[in-house]
C-alpha cells in the first residue's frame, strides 16, 4: 500500500528534523514557528490535540506544529521492500529536560559573595587555635584558613587580593589582614591540609538531611610544572603540564562534596573509595546508594558500601567471574549481567560526580596556580571548599535550608 505524506505532514518533518521541540512539565510541547520568531504550544493528547496556531483554529484539524510533536513521539519511518511501500513504527525515547528555578537561581547569584564570606568566616571561627610554645607569634589559623580560600574564590592573584582582605578586616571576618607572603607561606603548610578537609566535610552537613546517594570518581587539575621525557618513537624531548588527580565523593542532588582525597597523576582509583565512603559515613550522612564507574569495582570496596547501609552500583569489568567468595560480589554480579535495565537506572546517577567536577572548575578555574605540591594541594582543596559554600548558599534558597554551623559558632 503506498502512502504519501501530505503538505503539513512534510513541513512537520522538517520542523522535528531541524528545530528543537521543548517538553514542558505539564506534557505540552513548546513548537517553534517556521516563518517567524513566535513558538506555538502545542498539547498531543492522542484523542483530542490542542495547537494554538492559527491554521489549527481555523481549521480545528492537525496543524504542521502537532504532526512534529506526534513524529517526535513516535517517528514513523517508511521502507521499501520489493516495491511495497511500507511503514514501520520506531519508537523514540524523549529527553528528560529540567526547567531552573530562576527566581530562586538569581536571588542565590546576586548575594552569594556577601553570604560566602559570612559562611566562611563562621566555619573558620570554629577551627581551634594550636597551642604554640616557642617561635615568632603567629597569625591566627582562623584567619589564614579565611585568606586561603578567600583569595581562590576571588580568582586574584595574592599581591591583587590585599585590598580584599583589608576589606574584610574593616568587616570584622578577620582580626588581621595578613600580607600577601603570608598567604603564600601558609598555603604551602602540610598542617594546613587536615584542616581544610575537614572544613569541606562540616561545609556539606547543612544537607545531610538531603542528600542520601552518592557518586565517587576522580578528576585532573593541571600545575604550572613540567615534566619531561624523551619520546622514542619521533626522536624529540616533550615537555607537558603535571597535574594533581582529585578524587571526591558528592550527593546527587545538589552536587555537595561529603569527602576529597588528593592523589598523584598516575595514582588508581580504586584504593580511595573507602576511605570516600568512610568520612562520609563519619560525618553522619545515611547512605542509600553510592554510584562509581568500574575502575572502581573490588570486593573490598562492595563491602565497604554495604557495611555502610548503602547499595554500591559499579559495573563489572568484562573478565569478572560470579563466584569470588562474598555475597555481596555475588548479589550485584547477578543483578548487574541480568537486571542491566534496573542497574543502569540508578548506574546514571554516577554523571552527577562529572556535573561536580564541571562546577569546581568552571568557577574556580582547573589550573592550580602554586609551584609546591603540598600549596597546590591546598589550593585544589580551596576550590572545593569555596564549591561547597556556594551550593550551601544556592540551597538557601531553592531547598529553605540554614546552614547548621551558623548558629554554632560564637
Amino acid at each position: 500500500m503506498s502512502t504519501q505524506l501530505s503538505e503539513r505532514e512534510t513541513k512537520a518533518l522538517a520542523i522535528a528534523t531541524h528545530t528543537q521541540l521543548t517538553r514542558k512539565p505539564n506534557n505540552t510541547w513548546i513548537v517553534p514557528s517556521q516563518s517567524s520568531a513566535k513558538t506555538y504550544t502545542v498539547d498531543p493528547d492522542p484523542e483530542s490535540p490542542h495547537c494554538d496556531c492559527p491554521d489549527f483554529e481555523a481549521r480545528r484539524l492537525r496543524c504542521k506544529h502537532i504532526y512534529a510533536v506526534e513524529i517526535i513521539l513516535q517517528r514513523k519511518v517508511t521502507v521499501s521492500n520489493d516495491g511495497q511501500t511500507q511503514t514501520v513504527t520506531e519508537t523514540v525515547t524523549v529527553k528528560q529536560k529540567y526547567t531552573q528555578d530562576w527566581q530562586s537561581y538569581n536571588a542565590a547569584q546576586q548575594t552569594e559573595k556577601s553570604h560566602f564570606l559570612g559562611l566562611l568566616y563562621q566555619l573558620c571561627s570554629k577551627v581551634e587555635e594550636p597551642i604554640q610554645s616557642m617561635g615568632r607569634p603567629r597569625l591566627p589559623l582562623s584567619d589564614m584558613l579565611f585568606a586561603v580560600t578567600y583569595r581562590t574564590y576571588t580568582m586574584m592573584s595574592a599581591r591583587r587580593f590585599t585590598s580584599d582582605m583589608r576589606d574584610a578586616l574593616a568587616k570584622g571576618y578577620v582580626s588581621k589582614a595578613p600580607s600577601f607572603n603570608s598567604v603564600f607561606h601558609y598555603l604551602q603548610m602540610e598542617s594546613l591540609t587536615p584542616y581544610l578537609k575537614q572544613l569541606i566535610s562540616e561545609s556539606s552537613l547543612p544537607l545531610q538531611s538531603i542528600e542520601e546517594d552518592f557518586a565517587i570518581d576522580s578528576s585532573g587539575f593541571s600545575t604550572n610544572n613540567y615534566v619531561r621525557w624523551f619520546d622514542v618513537k619521533y626522536g624529540n624531548n616533550e615537555d607537558w603540564h603535571d597535574w594533581l588527580k582529585m578524587h571526591l565523593m558528592c550527593g546527587v542532588k545538589t552536587h555537595i562534596v561529603t569527602s576529597v582525597e588528593m592523589s598523584g597523576a598516575t595514582a588508581n582509583d580504586s584504593p580511595y573509595y573507602k576511605p570516600l565512603v568512610e568520612q562520609t559515613a563519619k560525618a553522619g550522612f545515611k547512605m542509600q546508594e553510592v554510584s562509581a564507574d568500574k575502575a572502581y569495582i573490588s570486593m573490598n570496596n562492595l563491602k565497604a558500601t554495604e557495611d555502610h547501609g548503602a547499595v554500591p552500583y559499579i559495573p563489572f569489568k568484562s573478565n569478572a567471574q560470579a563466584d569470588r567468595g562474598t555475597d555481596v560480589w555475588s548479589r550485584m554480579f547477578y543483578f548487574y549481567n541480568f537486571k542491566r535495565a534496573q542497574f543502569l537506572a540508578h548506574y546514571h546517577k554516577r554523571s552527577n560526580v562529572e556535573t561536580t567536577f564541571s562546577m569546581i572548575k568552571g568557577k574556580f578555574g582547573e589550573r592550580l596556580k602554586s609551584k609546591t605540591t603540598t600549596a597546590q594541594v591546598n589550593e585544589a582543596l580551596c576550590k572545593v571548599l569555596c564549591h561547597n559554600l556556594c551550593v550551601v548558599i544556592q540551597s538557601m534558597y531553592e531547598l529553605n535550608i540554614t546552614p547548621e554551623f551558623m548558629s554554632e559558632a560564637a
